[in-house]
């Protein structure tokens, strides 16, 4: 994973469909649901919903109309103590104790801190540090990936109706005087920011094979060689997690584990590549999918692939590596379908692996037969855009046959290092040093081409797309530009050729300082918050 620049949840809200319930409470957003008010609109986890589509359906404030540099720009930026890696999340009308309702942002840091601060005005309302005593955020690990140090580096997530108050789940990375390193994870309560459910817990795991780090039969996970940089996952109840390598350096192999979102507990463990090396989980930083029957999608990096099939066409050993992944939660965690491709070794060899992408899961789409199919989508370094049937998804043909349901060789110039957007039969996808990309939906295919492309191209790594929108209307497409001044794009997502917004329109007023990579845009109740290396910056309309 070198970087290189050449049912359980009602799935309805993921295309702004009505409400939905995990476990008993929120899980999902953007959603309209309350524990604190009557009418709250949230933004709780990566990239929006559990399908990682980016959509906001709920945006009745920012429009076409009004977001350009006359009425729109910068309004504010929110300092922090680090950098800021994972999106920032939301709640509308937070009780804080003392200090009244507040529409609620939390950030967290490579410093290992958790920030409450007021949406509107930036101020703090709580600060965590989620640092044991005598323990210091990790060093970056001789790779440049996380630098300088690691602390909190994926996207957590949010449950209003867990603990007394709600809580937010995350993973910290940190390390003790003795050199040490440990791998935590934690809930806080949303309002205070104090520990629940006995936390922190701090995570071990197990599984049997003979790979990289194995002993007596097992294969050990060593926090040390982690980081948790795909986004976390909550899904009936049990918090997803997903784990990293530092670059390609030492024993790593392919883990996801799944901890109990009442008690920290953990619940199950998988390891995708046991009896083999490498094939972590990364991403760039998007969140593990699902689907509404309860089914995690996600692409896996370079690392052993077992040729070997049984009679059901599984490799025999267990080994994932750069597949696009299934996996069933209905008893524990198990593979339960995949799909690699035929150059699967050469890529491995090349270090053009599936796994620098994020995968998203479609809404159930009909053909021109009135036949209805569950697809995903996902995309790495390969610069193929890969469509695959959920129900089916096509396993591993050595004989130059990619058994897959749609694949667009070449469509994404300069590979993936980011995560595709979702609106209205549309997926976009900001692939390196390419324009953000629409290719439109028809009788349930990707056309072959693009359908519509920005003007500008985005330098490494590329763009995360997010949609803020009013059910189908009032459409814009949001990106951050990395670089070293960052930009905030707005386009008419029904247009991209477009541009509403951009922020170097206004000369100084709007820039926000150095870009930071793998930066998702957080849009919702009329502002966009886009994390950086040192805090958060805010848009929204002018005064």
């Amino acid at each position: 994973m070198r970087l290189r620049r050449s049912a359980a949840l009602s799935f309805a809200v993921v295309f702004g469909l009505g409400l939905a319930g995990c476990g008993g409470g929120m899980s999902s957003s953007t959603s309209v649901t309350a524990a604190n008010s009557a009418t709250a609109t949230d933004v709780v986890t990566y990239h929006n919903d559990i399908g990682r589509t980016g959509q906001n359906l709920n945006e009745t404030i920012l429009t076409p109309a009004n977001v350009k540099s006359t009425t729109f720009g910068k309004l504010g930026f929110y300092p922090v103590d680090a950098k800021v890696d994972a999106q920032p999340l939301y709640l509308s009308k937070i009780n804080v104790p003392g200090q009244g309702i507040h529409n609620v942002l939390y950030v967290v840091t490579e410093h290992d801190s958790v920030y409450a601060l007021d949406a509107d005005n930036g101020t703090q309302l709580w600060k965590v540090s989620v640092l044991a005593a005598g323990e210091t955020p990790s060093d970056d690990r001789l790779c440049s990936q996380v630098t300088p140090e690691i602390g909190i580096t994926s996207t957590p997530v949010i449950d209003r109706a867990h603990g007394p108050n709600g809580a937010i789940y995350l993973v910290a990375m940190s390390k003790n005087g003795s050199g040490n390193y440990f791998q935590r994870i934690h809930a806080l309560d949303v309002t205070t920011g104090a520990e629940l459910f006995g936390g922190p817990q701090v995570i071990r795991a197990s599984f049997p094979g003979t790979g990289d780090n194995s002993s007596n039969g097992n294969v050990i996970f060593d926090p040390a060689q982690y980081k948790e940089r795909a986004g976390l996952l909550l899904l009936n109840g049990v918090v997803y997690t997903g784990w990293a390598s530092h670059c390609d350096i030492g024993l790593y192999t392919g883990w996801i584990m799944g901890y109990d979102a009442s008690t920290l507990a953990q619940t199950s463990v998988l390891n995708v590549v046991p009896n083999g090396r490498q094939g972590a989980i990364w991403m760039s930083g998007a969140g593990l999918a699902a689907d509404s029957t309860g089914n995690i999608y996600f692409l896996d990096g370079n690392g052993d692939f077992d040729t070997n099939l049984n009679t059901s066409g599984f490799p025999s050993n267990g080994d994932y590596g750069n597949a696009f992944l299934k996996l069933s939660t209905s008893s524990g965690l198990a593979v339960a379908d995949y799909f690699e491709m035929d150059n699967q070794q050469q890529e491995n060899d090349s270090d053009v692996d599936l796994g620098s992408g994020g995968a998203m899961v479609l809404p159930d789409l009909t053909d021109g037969s009135g036949h209805v199919w569950h697809l995903a989508v996902g995309a790495g370094k390969d610069a193929n855009l890969y469509v695959v049937n959920r129900d089916s998804m096509g396993k591993f043909n050595a004989n130059n046959n990619n058994n897959i349901y749609q694949e667009l060789p070449g469509a994404l110039p300069g590979g993936v290092f980011a995560m595709p957007a979702y609106f209205n039969g549309t997926v976009y996808y900001g692939s390196v040093g390419s324009p953000i990309q629409a290719f439109r939906i028809a009788s349930a295919k990707l056309s072959t081409s693009a359908t519509g492309h920005t003007n500008n191209s985005f330098g490494y790594p590329g763009a995360t797309p997010g949609i803020s929108a009013n059910g189908t209307s009032d459409a814009i497409l949001w990106a951050a530009e990395n670089g070293s001044t960052a930009v905030l794009h707005a386009y008419d997502a029904t247009n991209l050729s477009n541009e509403l917004y951009n922020s170097n329109q206004a000369g100084g007023r709007d820039q926000f300082g150095m870009g930071n990579k793998f930066i998702t845009p957080t849009i919702v109740n009329g502002k966009v918050y886009v994390g950086t290396t040192n805090g958060v910056a805010v848009f929204g309309l002018l005064p």
